[in-house]
């Protein structure tokens, strides 16, 4: 099965035209033709059966032949992580934690932060091909950046929780913290990690101190391995 994505398909259409992108990928790269089967997500949860009635490269035209809403986990993640250094680390992440199950990402500037500008398209991208690939019908939410003092002062609900280095600040593991069918969120910093200001800060407003193992890791590595452990305890 081979998984096409479009926001703008809807249950109300009987039939839904592919972008001229899209279109040239499916009839010239693909070899599709008409009569074909190509299943679509709108990223909503909603996964559709269409069949190619005219086989374009400008504009593929499928019919809506059947649709099914899949369910949304009783959990839900959300991972702040700060960007790194090196986009191509950050956009990995972004790839991995898409396949493992996470919900929501938000990329958090800290005091440390070397890299305060991304890209959000390109990173949209690598998470829209990241569900397509793992045939998830759910787009994980990707938000703007946004400072982590702007961050910790919104009303964040569910466990919350902060994976930090510092050694002198007792700490958790996260894998023995975790509620099973809650929403986690989880604070990830960058290279040089958070300053003892920002971690005091997220004390403050209630987040829990975690430890991901006995190891130091990656900005990037914290995250995946954090978002791994939400999805394996709920299994």
């Amino acid at each position: 099965m081979q998984l096409f994505y479009s926001p703008d398909i809807n249950k109300d259409q009987s039939n839904f035209t592919f972008d001229k992108e899209e279109s040239k990928h499916i009839i010239r790269v693909l070899r599709k033709k008409d009569g074909d089967t190509l299943w679509v997500t709108n990223g909503n949860g909603t996964l559709f059966e269409t069949r190619i009635t005219l086989a374009s490269e400008k504009n593929c035209i499928t019919e809506i032949v059947a649709f099914k809403d899949q369910a949304q986990t009783p959990f839900r993640i959300h991972l702040a992580v700060a960007p790194t250094k090196m986009n191509e680390r950050y956009e990995w992440f972004l790839e991995k934690a898409t396949e493992i199950g996470i919900h929501e990402i938000t990329p958090i500037i800290c005091e440390h932060s070397e890299r305060k500008v991304i890209k959000p398209e390109r990173f949209e991208k690598i998470i829209q091909s990241a569900m397509k690939q793992s045939l998830q019908t759910y787009l994980p939410i990707f938000n703007e950046p946004i400072s982590l003092k702007d961050f910790l002062q919104k009303n964040h609900t569910g466990n919350l929780y902060i994976a930090h280095c510092e050694e002198d600040k007792e700490k958790v593991l996260l894998k023995n913290s975790i509620p099973i069918n809650e929403k986690y969120v989880l604070l990830v910093g960058p290279e040089g990690d958070f300053s003892t200001n920002e971690i005091n800060l997220a004390l403050e407003k209630g987040y829990k101190p975690v430890s991901l193992g006995h190891t130091r890791l990656r900005t990037e590595t914290a995250a995946l391995v954090a978002c791994h452990s939400f999805v394996f305890t709920n299994e």
